[in-house]
């Protein structure tokens, strides 16, 4: 009896022991059914990707100039009255107002007085083509169908691969076609 006794102690315990295990593993079944939640995975979309708009900056002499984020085959015209039209300063011979809007464009609505003072320097080119090897993108944009990338592409093309040897050159610079060389040939030169 008094091995029992002895015993008993330690029985006792491990019966509380293993009585606690078991009420402590039954109900950390139930608290991590509680504590699993539903998780919804949200798919990031980039606004313009695909989604048919284009940011063009307008700048100049207008209400609100600013990045504006338009449909695509919009015209300069409809981004010009977004940006809450022009000023009674504005030149509205600076700009094509019927070009269509291209991604990262910008739109520059000259003043009355700095167009007045760039008149000069039009009128002697008026007369005179562009020397695609060596007119800069301001003088390039002056050409129908030309805008800042488009210039930009003619002048990285003139730079990798050096001047053009003929006009018919100009279908090789991305973005310009036989299109847009028919409507340039008597507007522009090779030297």
């Amino acid at each position: 009896m008094s091995v029992l006794k002895r015993y008993s102690w330690m029985i006792l315990i491990l019966t509380g022991i293993g009585f606690l295990y078991f009420l402590n593993s039954s109900s950390d079944g139930a608290s991590q059914m509680t504590k699993v939640k539903e998780v919804t995975i949200e798919e990031t979309v980039d606004e313009n990707a695909g989604s048919g708009t284009v940011k063009v900056d307008v700048k100049g002499e207008v209400h609100h100039p600013g990045v504006y984020s338009m449909p695509e085959e919009t015209r300069v015209d409809d981004v010009i009255i977004e940006a809450g039209g022009m000023t009674d300063g504005a030149d509205p011979t600076s700009v094509n107002l019927a070009q269509k809007l291209q991604d990262e464009m910008v739109v520059f609505i000259a003043s009355y007085q700095s167009s007045a003072n760039e008149s000069g320097e039009v009128d002697s080119l008026a007369g005179e083509k562009v020397s695609i090897n060596r007119a800069s993108a301001s003088e390039m944009e002056t050409l129908n169908g030309i805008g800042p990338s488009k210039a930009a592409s003619i002048i990285k093309y003139r730079e990798e691969n050096g001047p053009f040897s003929s006009v018919e050159d100009l279908v090789n610079v991305p973005g310009i076609g036989e299109k847009t060389l028919e409507n340039l040939k008597e507007l522009i030169t090779v030297p």
